[in-house]
């Protein structure tokens, strides 16, 4: 009889799922064998049976075939569960098919998710780019809406004339926004504006082109007096922004310093002074302490304190503007050379000349060096730097930088200086020495062509001229000085009229102990401000 061996339990933990199948086959076939054996051993003890007739050996047979009987049942039980493992390792193959399946549909899936989560995000930046457009055409629309309703303002009758002849001269925005054209030329116009925008830049901050745009528009209404609708087209616009982008937003502080030019513009001193600190507040705390933007309010907030005869006050904020500045833009930058002639300015309303004319040297070095000698910023320091000296009673160092710009600015105009070819204060000098040995009424002609140099358009040479004239006429060479202001006369009737009158007599007619109390008695010295436009946009 065959005899079955199972594997012990703790040799079947370790077997694979292809060992068990293999064995359990192994055991099926052995099983099916000890089956057949049984089964023939069984049929041989039945007919064996049937041949015997002594009941004692018969009951033996009958107890022979029940353990038969028996043990292949047990037999039949053990193919049973064979079958039923056979079965189940079936089954565990098929579940393992449709895991694989069911991977391959996850890691497709996942694909597509990722597909569509792309999607969703270049969805998302297409609708946040389409709300920021419909955000920006509204705000243009609420600006146009605000400019249609201002259009009845257009339609008041212009003033006469006469009407502007009688209004008294004061300040116009061009010394609140000076105009590029006059600072710089049009080829350094844009090379300046280039390294403030970079420098805007480097500090994370733009102005925005509506702004600019409104900020053009306030200097047209000013400059024209129309101050009643600058201001409310002012404190709209700063109204609107408040709402959208909130009261510390830099796009507010530069409304607040439009708005406090204007005021300044209207000698409302004290409403520009509240908006100017409050500009600066907001643009310290949103853009740094060392922002241009920054430079540029404490510089307005200056000038402020400088119409209003603070001098001492002014000075320290003009002094941290010069800081910032040299510290981003560089100390030999145009910005700063500007910045050193308003401090120069201040220092010189306060008799600080060893200052003064430190600052102006040092712009006029920077002016120079940058822009070239032929820039008006290099004529304009000369003058404010003469207009020092002759604060100081130095009147020989005055009449050198002025003889300077004239020469400079007829060499420009009219080639190199040589015997028939000299500048004004040349001829004005010739006529003094010579005076007694001309008629009053000889032509221009036969002293030359020093009438061709009130031809020179440049306000600076007019004011030159002028100042030259004054001291001329205090060392009592009045040919000299009448020819100078006679060719003045003619630039204004030309069309060039200086932006204000000069007083540079009463400066040669005081004394010296009343010299500091004329502050501003030369056209050329003046508070330059920080403009919106030169400094940020």
């Amino acid at each position: 009889m065959s005899t079955m061996v199972y594997p012990r339990e703790e040799k079947l933990e370790k077997l694979s799922q292809e060992e068990i199948i293999s064995n359990t086959k192994l055991v099926i076939q052995g099983l099916e064998a000890l089956k057949n054996e049984h089964n023939s051993i069984l049929h041989s003890l039945l007919e064996t049976i049937k041949c015997l007739k002594k009941d004692e050996e018969a009951n033996l047979v009958h107890e022979k075939s029940n353990l038969l009987r028996k043990s292949v049942e047990m037999i039949e039980l053990g193919l049973g569960e064979a079958q039923v493992m056979m079965a189940l390792s079936n089954h565990l193959n098929a579940v393992e098919s449709e895991k694989q399946k069911l991977r391959a549909q996850v890691r497709r899936l996942c694909q597509e998710n990722q597909w569509l989560r792309d999607e969703l995000a270049n969805t998302q930046q297409k609708l946040q780019k389409s709300e920021q457009s419909v955000a920006q055409l509204e705000e243009e629309k609420k600006h146009l809406e605000f400019m249609n309703q201002l259009k009845k303002y257009d339609e008041d009758v212009s003033p006469t004339q006469e009407e502007k002849d009688r209004e008294t001269p004061k300040d116009s925005l061009d010394d609140l926004f000076p105009n590029d054209e006059e600072e710089h030329g049009q080829g350094m116009q844009h090379q300046h504006n280039s390294a403030a925008v970079v420098a805007a830049q480097q500090g994370g901050y733009e102005i925005p082109a509506r702004l600019r745009t409104l900020h053009n528009l306030v200097i047209q209404y000013a400059s024209q007096g129309r101050y009643e609708v600058a201001v409310p087209l002012c404190k709209q616009a700063l109204e609107d922004l408040e709402k959208t982008s909130g009261h510390d937003h830099p796009d507010v502080a530069t409304m607040l310093n439009i708005l406090a030019l204007v005021y300044r513009d209207q000698n409302k001193y004290k409403e520009a002074a509240h908006l100017l600190n409050d500009a600066l507040s907001i643009r310290e705390k949103t853009l740094g302490k060392d922002h241009p933007a920054v430079a540029a309010t404490l510089n307005n907030l200056a000038v402020l304190y400088g119409k209003r005869g603070k001098y001492k006050e002014a000075e320290p904020l003009c002094k941290r503007a010069l800081e910032i500045r040299e510290k981003v833009l560089g100390k030999d930058h145009p910005d700063v050379a500007k910045q050193l002639n308003n401090l120069a300015l201040l220092c010189q309303n306060q008799g600080k000349y060893e200052e003064v004319e430190y600052y102006y040297c040092r712009a006029l070095e920077i002016y120079e060096s940058r822009l070239g000698p032929d820039d008006p910023n290099v004529a304009k320091t000369k003058n404010n730097l003469a207009s020092c000296f002759l604060k100081q009673g130095k009147y020989k160092e005055a009449e050198i930088l002025y003889k300077e710009i004239l020469t400079r600015a007829h060499e420009k105009e009219f080639g190199s200086v040589d015997a028939d070819n000299k500048p004004i204060w040349m001829h004005a000098e010739e006529r003094e020495e010579s005076k007694g040995r001309h008629r009053d009424n000889t032509p221009y002609g036969e002293y030359g062509g020093w009438y061709k140099a009130c031809k020179v358009n440049s306000p600076t040479v007019n004011t030159t001229l002028r100042n030259l004239g004054a001291l001329y006429r205090r060392q009592g060479k009045l040919e000299a000085a009448e020819t100078l202001e006679e060719c003045a006369a003619r630039s204004r009737k030309q069309g060039i009229d200086p932006i204000h009158q000069t007083r540079v007599v009463e400066i040669l007619k005081d004394t010296e102990g009343d010299r500091r109390k004329s502050r501003d008695s030369l056209t050329s010295v003046k508070y330059e401000s920080g403009s919106e436009t030169g400094e940020e946009a």
